[in-house]
Parts: C-alpha cells; structure tokens; sequence
C-alpha cells in the first residue's frame, strides 16, 4: 500500500498585460496595462516514490492557506483512498468550504494517472479525447477593447469565422438591463442560427425585474443559454425557479453554489436547466465527477466552467457536456494564460481544430508538462507538509 509522504505546495506570481480590473473588481482589456496575478503548485509524493503534480493558475491567499491546512489531514493516508479522503475532508471543512481541496485531490489523481500509465480521463472511463469549444469574453469595458454592442459582434463574428460554434458574453459591470438586451440582441442579429449564443452576466444584474427584461431578449435572439443573470450570487432558488416559469431561455446555475447536496437540491427546486460545475472548486476531480453524474441521472446536462487541464480531463470522461469554456477572451488578447506548459498545451483561441474542438492529451495524469523553470523564477512561497 502506498501512502502520502508529503505535499509541497508553492506559489507564484505572473503578469496579464494588456488588462486592468475596473471598479467592480471584473478583469477587462485595456491597452497598456497590467495585471498581476498569483498561481499555486501542489507535489504530492508517495511512500513508493511515485509523484504527482497540479498547477492552478487561479488562487488567492485564502485558498492557498486552505490547501496547506488541509494537507497536514492527508499526510500518511493511502494514496488510492481519494473517495474516503474526499468525504472526511467534506466534514471537517463544513463550516467554512472545502475550497482548498480541489488542488489536493486533482494532483492525487494525477499521481494515480502516473502510477498507472494513463490520463486521468481514461481512468474516469473515457469517452471522447476531443471537445467543441466556446469563446467566452472578458466582461464588456469603457476603454476600447469590447466596449459596445458593435464590437462584441465583431468579435462574435471573427469567432464564427475562426471555427467556433458557440459563444458567450460577459456583459458591462454596470449591469444596465437595457444596455445588455442591445447587445444580447445585436450579436445575434449579427451571427444568430451560425452558432450556439450564451449571455453570462455574472450576477451584475441587480434586481429580479432586470433578470426577467435581459432574459425576453435573449429569449428574441434565440439563446442557448442565460447565466447567474442578477445579484442574488446565484444562490435563490425560488428567484430562479420562478425565471424559468417566466422566459424560455433554458438557465445555466451552479457556479457560485459548491457541494454535490446544494447543486442537487438546484436540481430539484427546478431552478436551474443545465447544471454549472469546476473541479477547481467542486471539490477536485472527485466532487465534480459525482455532479456530473448527478446531472445525467436527472437527465440534465453539465457544462464545465473555466478551462484548464483538469477540466478537459473531466469532461471527456462525460457523455452529457456540450461545450467546453475558452475563458477569458478579447479581441487582440486572445486567451492570456502565464506560460507554463511545455508540451504545446494551449487555450489560445487561435489553438482549436477546423471543427472547432480543442484536444485532450494522451500523456499519463493531468495530460501535460509543466515548465518548471518559469514556475521556479516566480515563486514567492514555498511549505513543505511531511509526517
């Protein structure tokens, strides 16, 4: 029986040119600017000398100090006991979330890809290595970049012609309900029935009348889906259940609501049409596979939020997923991610297949290779969690 010997566990800081956050703490394009932006690595290491490792490039300090705390839990257990340490870890963490777990368990299943030979969607049972992808955009700005309806049809249009079949739209910060229904309503005029359209407004919206006026155009304009449309967090289920008894936009919800009984209970209040899930933050690969699963059983689907490796590992070991989230985006920007990878692993816009598809790697684990070289120079921090 292998057991865990130790996790070391980094952080490191990156730079986003070309991008700023404005007043509502949204990211959005600015011509000049920067933003900085710090990334977290877990090691997990096993009493057999096996390795596994996960980078995410989405932390906060929080989360970061979440991680190390749960890992002093995990040090010595059995390494193929993710099922068990899932559960404990669930408990314990009840009062406050389990969001520094995900980093935990998804270098755990890597460390079993790597011991077995395999990526990790394989291990899940497998079903496609290949998966129609979606640009989703920064949020609308004031400065030149997708500030107004006319650009972001342009670049809904320079999307369609790049090879994508969906696309998404983060409105303004200001959540003006008339502002977003042009919009939702030009951009479809500009390239409705050529491809799948989804509104996001990020919980902008501010009231439930704005949610309901945005949600009749997007209604007009034929949408596929409209997204945690006002500021509620995404958290009512009555609010969402009585916007589904009101538009005929099916409702994507889940992304603010963590745990497998709280997104089942979305479910079932039929608050939500498609259901929201991310392993870096659905309790790891363990937590968002069980949500995926709960969604076939009710015949619904789920779409995975952000993208990253761990996110097509998961979803190309489900059947009932349409799209995978090319996030964020911009004109002239594209997808800037920090460069970390040295295996061609790519979320660039201009990376997807001539069928709009973007690959999962065959490599064992996670499916990629770090640079650990860049990771190294940027690190800020570094803890070790041994026996």
């Amino acid at each position: 029986m292998a057991t865990i010997t130790r996790f070391i566990i980094s952080t490191f800081d990156y730079q986003l040119d070309g991008l700023a956050v404005d007043e509502f703490s949204n990211t959005v394009f600015k011509k000049g600017s920067s933003v900085t932006r710090r990334g977290i690595t877990v090691t997990v290491e096993d009493s057999e000398g096996a390795r596994g490792r996960f980078v995410n490039i989405d932390n906060d300090t929080a989360t970061t100090a979440q991680t190390i705390a749960i890992a002093k839990l995990l040090v010595g257990r059995d390494v193929d006991t993710r099922e068990q340490m899932y559960d404990d870890v669930k408990r314990i963490q009840r009062k406050i979330g389990a969001f520094g777990y995900p980093n935990l368990d998804i270098a755990l299943w890597d460390l079993a890809g790597q011991r077995a030979g395999m990526p990790i969607w394989k291990l899940l049972g497998g079903y496609r290595k290949s998966l129609p992808a979606y640009v989703s955009t920064f949020h609308g700005d004031r400065n030149g970049g997708l500030s107004s309806k006319e650009a972001f049809a342009d670049y809904a249009q320079w999307s369609l012609e790049q090879g994508f079949k969906g696309f998404k739209i983060h409105g303004w910060s200001a959540g003006d309900r008339r502002e977003e229904a042009e919009n939702v309503l030009h951009v479809a005029e500009r390239v409705g029935g050529r491809m799948d359209l989804m509104l996001d407004p990020a919980c902008e919206l501010k009231t439930f009348g704005d949610a309901l006026y945005v949600g009749r155009a997007c209604d007009e304009g034929n949408y596929f889906w409209y997204e945690d449309p006002f500021r509620d967090g995404g958290f009512s289920r009555h609010a969402h259940k009585k916007l589904r008894q009101m538009i005929k936009t099916p409702i994507l919800m889940g992304e603010h609501i963590r745990g497998l009984e709280a997104k089942a209970d979305t479910i079932t209040t039929e608050a939500t049409d498609f259901v929201r899930v991310n392993p870096t933050l659905d309790m790891g690969i363990t937590g968002t596979m069980k949500i995926a699963h709960l969604a076939e059983a009710h015949g619904l689907d789920v779409e995975y939020h952000g993208c990253g490796p761990s996110q097509r590992q998961c979803m190309a070991a489900t059947r009932n997923a349409n799209y995978y989230e090319l996030t964020l985006c911009a004109p002239g920007i594209g997808n800037p991610k920090p460069p970390i990878y040295t295996c061609g692993y790519s979320e660039s816009p201009e990376a997807i297949d001539a069928n709009g598809h973007v690959p999962v790697s065959d490599l064992p684990g996670i499916g990629v290779s770090y640079d650990w070289d860049f990771i190294a120079r940027n690190t800020a921090d570094t803890v070790t969690v041994s026996a």
